[in-house]
């Protein structure tokens, strides 16, 4: 016998691997049905019953899927022991029990036997379940795990076995219906065995004889419970008659609410991210729109948003202070109120925040805290939340909850809070009993929410969750969970949930694979006031509860001053009193000390200036009492020095402190190079300082280890970052889930220009928009404009990306930024944990933790200084010197002949072209000139560097103001470079104290008018007090301002012209070391490797690609100069496999010999097949005298000549390794015959470079353009990479030369042939497109490896009719032509140049011998030029006639002839 059977219950267990025992886990049991089958299908007997709930209420959304309602339930049930009773009697007769998903089933009733303290009958027999692998693989269903089938549900089944669907029911008697159908189908088709099935042979031959035909359903009568339900539920109402309220009482509530304000204590922002689209500013926008008391921020599990929010919002304050003020002087009504900011928090409350062996996401509950303590518990409960709680999500759990309730008010949350979701999902017992735990735990603190978003869950929640209140005395608020400020803007909403869960918008919203998360309707926004008392105006009382909860707020600041961790000291500096006031003295005089033995080393006698200065320092540092944080700062970099840390000179504006200098936290003299310390320090105002410290970016990690060492990892923090969705990230991310094409979405980003904001671009009038862009930019915005104004796709996807600008879309780590705390970090600001480490980040952004009052480091990673110290070693180990940068002599010529001559690539902050031009021009001799330029060298102050070139060569009279300016401005001829100039001028002609100089200087640079109004007066008065006239006094100032703002720090600049000083002295001395350290440094980046090998080549350094003899993990350089390829550049060589080849080679063997010599030698696990391969590929083994198509040469036996080395090797350390001796105690000397090295064809030179190219990512040996470098210097006016942005070439013809190297013919659905083709040149590769007539013309050219030259027109796009966009631009194919022949059909003349003072008798011999072995038919034309005089003579050859060839050039530029094309 067959007992199929079904229940429905009141929802789903927590936990499915709970023991049954758990009682409080499993649902309980509210319908079964079952029927009863012989062994040939027939029906013995079927039953379904109701089963009444005893001490337990069954929740809507179980409701909501099977109809039966607690009351019809208590109506139609029987009591569950009957039931369970006859449920036995029935598993007596059976011998399997079946069902679809059947194990659900089984816990359930198991369970409710074990409830009523009987056994469990069940655990007996033996299961037959119709959702499994094999039926499964029967429906074939993609989307299962791991790739497989998925479980077919009742309904696909059914489908599947008799060509028709059956709706579910969630009815247990029709459930098990359309089961039992299945199942005997099932048997028929044979998808159980006869060992499942426990029969005889002939079974199932039987069976189908008694069933010849598909099964047919038993045609049981279903009772629609959703109707009965809904039939008892209005029976029950009449009965009930439940006292409506009056139109009577809702006008009077209205009225009585007239009087109270209403706020929001539930709202979102950006920083619940990807779920909100409500900025900070928004949210108090909307807030103070309304003209409501106060505003609540609770973000989901976060605490990002908080200092943000309550600065905005005592921002906001200020300006109501100020407008009242404003008022009441003009005797108007001051009627602007100030809003309360109310900090809070949407916690994730599971059961235990430790557990993460399942997921549980936990009830949402929302936590605001009444004054600064319970922000600080609000704080360490969100660190717990991301640090040990986190899950899936961040998460708390009541323990937690415990410990820190102090000063917190709760609300129960939303339909996911625990006391509704109980409600809805397990059963009002359970709500009660969470709300009392609440209710026990916060007393008068905890409110019940209500809400209201026309949704049938909350009106069901609502009902019971009021029933509550008035029994337990709970107090209610008015809420509504808000995401999105205004109605409209729901559409919005919905595209960034998409952009969260990477859906698009056509998806449905639902639950269950094929459906996305979405809000239910568009009722989430910022309600106002008189929205919210419509809503609740039948329960007054739950809008004016809510001011309240803002009475019990008292507001907090969350801005204070740094606080310092303590810093050991030693003994002999302690000062008792410090223990008692908190004073400093201690640390005070411990940095004296130090500041006095530094300063000694550095300056040997001290002369009083010297002492003044420093004496002055350390005044300001103990007056502002920042002595700590020299002490700490000093600490961690002398660690970084013993550690073989690279640190740099110093950066910013802490280079002017000589207290820095002398503690050697700075290497540049502020003393010798007029840097000023209030620059750092203002002795007036009390502010933190800023040391920024560079150290090589290898050696970072190790500096930050040290620190979280010394002050313990609780102490230690990196500092988040937010990524927001900028304007053209918000265009595509909105095209994407709306389903825009790729190519309109790219086009509309295309069209924003560089650094702007919709927002802005959107909120400007036509005037202010053409002063803000310049007239190509312009053309774009218009179009933009014009886009939005349509009512396609790509308007929608434009106005829509315009809310969701500016959206927090992801979080990432500082790359500089370190926190270091007093004490434990969760004491000051919230945390969470740094992806793949264990170090905590502040969930409070870098433009704010200062302000929080925590100390930031920066330590950055410079590039630079680890190409320095890259270059001291590969000195040290060619030439045995020991080189030290901080040691350079300053006046060193062969440097400032590098900077003169503009050879700066790969020279520190000197490398663009532009700069390469101004130091040509500017020839630099000091120190000076460097520091000047680097300066000047940006937007603005460009515009003086004609006049200080022309000044330093006295093409320009230096003339100064007054008599004494030349004090400060010699060293700049007479131009204001440096803030650092202003500020000693103001003190030198108008008597400004140090304070009012470094006020001067923030006011000029940042444009602050107010402050500069102040200013003037008192420093034309102080010019006139000491002799100065007016009138200058006034030009100066004007001059001042205008490019003052332009002026640089010049401790900054001088720091860094130090570290570009450096970097030029290696270069100029030591060539090779140096790039092959340059090349080593951007080994990553392969466009950088080739740009740098270009600039070795023009400084006739070689470059040779790797060898295993030769080469290191990083470029180096060998014994005849020239840089050798580091093979940690060829990929799939690891750092393993180079050390084992090092390594090898160092011992007393030497180097290798031959590819078997290394293999022997070589440890076959770390360099494996692979990196062997590509090390053959790229030339590695080029100097074993084999070629490289020889080590892939297969002699017909499937296995190439490289892995049959590697197998001889492998065979041979096995050899070596066995401890087999021969029967007299020999060591056994049986010799492997080494392969045979196969004879085979080399391949050809683009062969060859492409598989090294394949390897590096770039050619090495060459490249397959270099015999055609001056047909692609002077007759392409383009480089292929142009045509990624065809848009600025629209209406122009382009020339570009390069190699094909990938081509495809297609045919298009109507039979024509078109190609795709992609040609290479020296900086990029583009893919091209050819149709039609063209294609025909030219299909002959398109041959992979094909040398051509293209001539190719960029037309405008094609115009949408309905729009009136343009779309892409489009290219026509004017001609091909191949490379070969570009010299002898478009070279007319050749032009040499000649310098008069060059002309040597030798240079024009050397020049004719040249001429003539290249004789031809083209034109020679020579310019005679003398520079000084500017004269030049044109002469034309009339005899002597050349061919141009490549030939000619290359010979032309070996004897270092200049000469033009055409």
């Amino acid at each position: 016998m067959y007992l199929i059977f079904d229940t429905e219950t009141t929802g789903l267990p927590k936990r499915w691997d709970a023991p049954l025992t758990d009682f409080d886990n499993w649902p309980r049991c509210i319908q079964i049905a079952w029927q009863l089958h012989d062994e040939m299908g027939n029906l013995v007997e079927h039953q379904d019953y109701l089963v009444q709930p005893e001490g337990f209420n069954i929740p809507f959304d179980a409701e909501k899927i099977h109809g039966i309602s607690t009351e019809l339930a208590q109506q139609d049930g029987l009591p569950l022991q009957e039931v369970l009773e006859k449920f036995h009697a029935a598993l007596q007769r059976s011998k399997f029990i079946v069902g679809q998903n059947v194990g659900f089933d089984l816990n359930i009733m198991g369970a409710e036997f074990l409830r009523k303290g009987l056994e469990n009958p069940m655990e007996a027999f033996p299961v037959l379940d119709t959702c499994t692998e094999k039926t499964a693989e029967l429906c074939k269903l993609p989307g299962g795990r791991y790739g497989r089938f998925k479980l077919p549900t009742l309904t696909e089944l059914h489908q599947q076995l008799f060509d028709q669907p059956f709706s579910e029911a969630h009815n247990a008697t029709a459930d098990v219906e359309a089961t039992t159908r299945c199942f005997l189908e099932l048997i028929r088709r044979e998808n159980y065995t006869k060992q499942e099935l426990q029969v005889s042979e002939d079974y199932l031959e039987d069976y189908k004889e008694k069933n010849p035909e598909p099964f047919k359903l038993i045609g049981l009568k279903h009772i629609n419970l959703k109707k009965a339900s809904a039939r008892i539920r209005e029976q029950l109402q009449k009965l009930d008659k439940v006292d409506e309220v009056t139109t009577e009482e809702i006008e009077e509530n209205l009225e009585k609410l007239d009087e109270v304000r209403f706020s929001h204590l539930h709202n979102h922002s950006q920083f619940s991210i990807l779920q909100s689209t409500i900025s900070i500013a928004n949210l108090i926008e909307s807030a103070s729109k309304e003209n409501m008391p106060a505003v609540a921020l609770t973000d989901h599990g976060n605490m990002m948003g908080a200092f943000h929010f309550v600065k905005e919002v005592g921002n906001y304050n200020k300006s109501v202070r100020s407008k009242n003020a404003d008022a009441k002087e003009k005797g108007e009504p001051a009627t602007a109120k100030e809003l309360k900011a109310i900090l809070g928090c949407e916690f994730f409350v599971c059961e235990d925040h430790l557990d993460k062996t399942r997921k549980d996401n936990g009830y949402q509950i929302v936590i605001l805290a009444k004054n600064k303590n319970g922000y600080h518990n609000l704080a360490k409960m969100a660190s717990i939340a991301y640090v040990n709680g986190f899950y899936y999500l961040p998460r708390i759990d009541r323990k937690v909850i415990e410990k820190y309730k102090e000063d917190l008010i709760i609300l129960t949350g939303n339909l996911y809070g625990e006391v509704p979701g109980k409600i809805l999902n397990v059963g009002e017992n359970q709500a009660e009993e969470a709300l009392l735990w609440w209710k026990e735990t916060f007393g008068e603190d905890l409110y019940i929410e209500l809400m209201r978003h026309d949704l049938e869950e909350e009106n069901r929640a609502n009902d019971v969750l009021l029933k509550l209140a008035k029994k337990h005395h709970v107090k209610t608020v008015a809420t509504n969970n808000t995401y999105y400020c205004a109605k409209e803007d729901a559409n919005a909403h919905d595209i960034l949930l998409c952009v969260k869960e990477g859906e698009k918008q056509a998806t449905p919203i639902g639950r269950g694979r094929g459906y996305r998360y979405g809000m239910p309707n568009n009722e989430f926004y910022f309600k106002s006031d008189s929205e919210m008392k419509s809503l609740f105006k039948d329960l007054p009382e739950a809008i004016s509860n809510i001011q309240e909860v803002v009475d019990k707020i008292e507001p907090f600041e969350l801005a204070r001053d740094v606080l310092l961790p303590a810093f050991d000291i030693p003994e002999e500096f302690l000062d008792h009193e410090d223990v008692h006031d908190g004073g400093k003295r201690g640390e005070n005089a411990y940095l004296r000390h130090l500041t006095y033995v530094g300063a000694k080393e550095r300056y040997g006698d001290l002369s009083e200036d010297i002492k003044t200065r420093l004496d002055f320092e350390l005044s300001v540092i103990e007056k502002t009492g920042y002595p700590g944080y020299f002490l700490i700062t000093e600490d961690f970099i002398r660690a970084a020095r013993a550690m073989d840390v690279s640190v740099g000179p110093g950066r910013g504006s802490a280079a002017g402190s000589a207290v820095a200098y002398c503690l050697k936290i700075t290497n540049i003299d502020p003393i010798k190079y007029d840097l000023l310390f209030e620059r750092f320090l203002n002795p007036d105002r009390v502010s933190m300082p800023d040391i920024d410290i560079d150290f090589d970016d290898e050696g970072r990690s190790r500096v930050m280890d040290y620190v979280i060492q010394k002050y313990g990892s609780s102490q230690v923090a990196q500092i988040i970052t937010y990524g927001t969705m900028a304007a053209k990230s918000a265009i595509r991310d909105t095209a994407r889930v709306l389903d825009l094409p790729l190519h309109e979405s790219d086009r509309i980003a295309k069209l924003i220009p560089t650094m702007s904001k919709l927002g802005k671009i959107f909120g400007t009038d036509e005037k202010e928009l053409k002063k803000m862009f310049r007239s190509e930019d312009l053309e774009k915005v218009n179009e933009l404009l014009n886009i939005a104004d349509g009512d396609d796709l790509q308007a929608q996807t434009l106005n829509q990306a315009r809310i969701l600008e500016g959206s927090v879309r992801n979080t990432g780590i500082h790359a500089c930024g370190v926190i270091i705390t007093p004490s434990d970090i969760t004491n000051f600001v919230p945390v969470a944990l740094a992806k793949d480490s264990d170090l905590y980040v502040t969930q409070f952004d870098n433009s704010v933790v200062e302000s929080a009052g925590l100390l930031k480091m920066d330590f950055l990673g410079l590039k630079t200084l680890t190409l320095i110290k890259d270059t001291v070693k590969i000195v040290k180990g060619r030439h045995d010197i020991d080189l030290d940068p901080d040691t350079f002599p300053l006046d060193d010529e062969k440097t400032y002949e590098l900077f003169q001559k503009g050879e700066t690539v790969g020279i520190f902050q000197y490398e663009s072209p532009g700069m390469q031009k101004h130091m040509k021009d500017l020839k630099p001799t000091v120190f000076g000139d460097l520091i000047a330029m680097n300066a000047l060298y940006r937007p603005g102050p460009m515009e003086y560097i004609p006049s200080f070139i022309a000044r330093k060569h006295g093409n320009e009279e230096i003339a100064y103001d007054l008599p004494g300016m030349d004090e400060y401005l010699k060293e700049t001829y007479g131009i204001t470079v440096y803030q650092e100039q202003v500020m000693l001028l103001s003190q030198k002609l108008a008597g400004f104290t140090k304070g009012e100089a470094d006020v001067l200087r923030k006011a000029m640079g940042k444009k602050l008018v107010d402050l500069l109004a102040k200013l003037k007066p008192k420093f034309i008065e102080g010019g006139e007090a000491k002799g100065h006239p007016k009138e200058i006094l006034e030009k100066i100032w004007k001059d001042w301002e205008a490019f003052a703002s332009y002026a640089f720090n010049k401790s900054h600049s001088t720091c860094y012209a130090w570290i570009a000083y450096q970097t030029a002295y290696l270069k100029a001395h030591y060539p090779a070391e140096y790039m092959a350290a340059v090349l080593s440094n951007n080994m990553s980046d392969i466009k950088q490797v080739t740009f740098f090998m270009e600039e070795c080549k023009r400084m006739k350094l070689n470059v040779l690609g790797p060898d295993v003899n030769e080469s290191f993990y990083k470029f180096s350089v060998n014994k005849e100069n020239a840089v050798r390829f580091g093979m940690g550049a060829v990929k799939g060589v690891g750092s393993g496999a180079v050390a084992s080849i090092v390594e090898n080679r160092k011992g007393e063997k030497g180097p290798y010999k031959s590819i078997f010599d290394m293999a022997k030698r070589l440890d076959l696990r770390a360099a494996n097949k692979k990196a062997l391969e590509n090390l053959a590929l790229a030339g590695g083994f080029d100097g074993f005298g084999n070629h490289r198509a020889q080590y892939f040469h297969d002699d017909g036996d499937g296995i190439i000549f490289l892995e049959k080395v590697i197998k001889y090797a492998i065979k041979f350390q096995e050899n070596e390794n066995s401890s087999q001796v021969s029967l007299f105690g020999e060591a056994s000397d049986v010799q492997i015959p080494e392969p045979v090295v196969p004879p085979c064809e080399e391949w050809g030179g683009i062969g060859k470079l492409k598989r090294e190219k394949e390897v590096v990512g770039i050619y090495i040996s060459g490249h397959p353009l270099d015999d055609f470098k001056a047909e692609i210097h002077y007759f392409c006016n383009s480089k292929v990479s142009d045509f990624k942005e065809q848009e600025k070439y629209v209406n122009s013809e382009l020339s570009f030369g390069g190699v094909i190297s990938e081509v495809q013919h297609r045919t298009s659905k109507m039979g024509k042939g078109w190609a795709s083709f992609s040609v290479e040149d020296y900086w990029d590769s583009y893919e091209f497109r050819i149709f039609g007539e063209e294609y025909l013309k030219y299909q002959h050219f398109l041959v992979p490896n094909a040398f051509v030259y293209i001539k190719a027109f960029i037309k405008e796009g094609w115009t949408n009719k309905d729009t009136g966009s343009k779309g892409e631009p489009r290219i026509q194919f004017n001609n091909f032509q191949l490379l070969h022949d570009i010299m002898d059909i478009y070279a007319r003349k050749l032009t040499i140049q000649l310098d008069i003072n060059e002309l040597k008798e030798e240079k024009i011999d050397s020049l004719k011998d040249i001429l003539r072995a290249h004789r031809g038919d083209h034109n020679l034309h020579f310019i005679i030029y003398e520079m000084k005089e500017l004269m030049k003579l044109n002469l034309t050859s009339r005899k002597q006639k050349v061919k141009i060839s490549q030939e000619l050039l290359n010979a032309l530029e070996e004897e270092q002839v200049k000469y033009k094309l055409n």
